[in-house]
């Protein structure tokens, strides 16, 4: 058949429909935008059939682009499988390339204590590339290959794999700060205490959330002291300067210290679990799969 189409232009349609981006594909793929788009135009014509809507701004596919991307994916996600199979006999250090995480602070810094060493021993020669921000981006049009978030922050078209034992929010608040205030028995106690605020990345204050017996509650805590990094939110609560909001592992050495004590334990909400989640409508590249297979052996451990 003549009007077949060559492997690389399909590769370059999947790299253009899922990135949505001739720019970014053209990062990916190492060619230039304007080739891409030639290519993409050529690809339309001997099929016969519009797979890509272009505007100034964005490219999306076409109801036909979608239903030709969903298949494409399907097939190179099985050439992929059978690619590595041939890698085994060489040895895990055969698999390379470069593996792009967006996550927030405090889960990078689990995946350098716990993850990474184990990258780095197995698969020398994958490069993985983190990017620490507190907001929730979309990993797909941000080129990213995955994303850390609270389970229940994962979009639900993505596959998350848990990366560590569940974490939960806890209240702390320095011995020195409780002797001088008391200590609150009640969510609603808070509202005479002094509290160190955290400011989301979207510039709003976060609701401190509680949950006992089954019914949950928020409080807008009276915030003495605002700041957006919950290592330095426990930094001040030893300091005395109020009782803090924050996850568990950013407190739990001060905790074991006793510079800080829990705070309204019995109303805390149920421990929830952090995950790497990554898109589940496309192929894993080999490198990706490597990260993901090391992630799900140490949240096992």
């Amino acid at each position: 058949m003549t009007n077949r189409p060559s492997f690389n232009d399909l590769t370059a349609f999947v790299a253009v429909a899922t990135h949505r981006s001739f720019r970014r594909a053209a990062d990916a793929l190492g060619t230039a935008p304007s080739t891409l788009s030639h290519a993409m135009r050529a690809l339309e014509e001997r099929l016969g059939v519009r797979l890509l809507n272009r505007t100034t701004r964005s490219v999306a596919p076409t109801e036909a682009g979608a239903a030709l991307l969903g298949r494409l994916q399907s097939a190179l996600g099985a050439l992929d499988d059978a690619l590595d199979s041939v890698a085994a006999f060489r040895g895990s250090g055969a698999i390379a390339g470069t593996v792009r995480i967006n996550t927030p602070r405090l889960p990078a810094a689990l995946l350098v204590r716990d993850v990474l060493p184990v990258m780095a021993q197995r698969f020398p020669d994958v490069v993985v590339d983190i990017v620490v921000e507190g907001r929730l981006v979309d990993i797909v049009s941000g080129g990213f290959d995955a994303g850390v978030r609270l389970m229940g922050s994962i979009p639900r078209d993505m596959i998350a794999v848990p990366i560590a034992k569940p974490v939960r929010f806890v209240c702390v608040a320095s011995p020195a700060y409780l002797k001088r205030a008391g200590t609150p028995k009640t969510p609603d106690e808070l509202l005479r205490h002094r509290c160190i605020g955290h400011r989301l990345p979207g510039g709003k204050l976060y609701r401190w959330e509680f949950e006992r017996a089954g019914q949950g509650m928020t409080v807008d805590a009276p915030a003495s002291l605002i700041l957006d990094d919950e290592e330095l939110m426990v930094d001040a609560a030893i300091k005395g300067l109020g009782i803090a909001y924050v996850v568990d592992i950013a407190a739990s050495a001060a905790l074991k210290a006793g510079r800080l004590r829990p705070v309204l334990a019995a109303w805390m909400a149920p421990a929830e679990d952090v995950a790497v989640y990554y898109p589940g409508h496309r192929a894993v590249p080999p490198a990706l799969r490597a990260f993901l297979d090391v992630v799900r052996e140490q949240g096992k451990g």
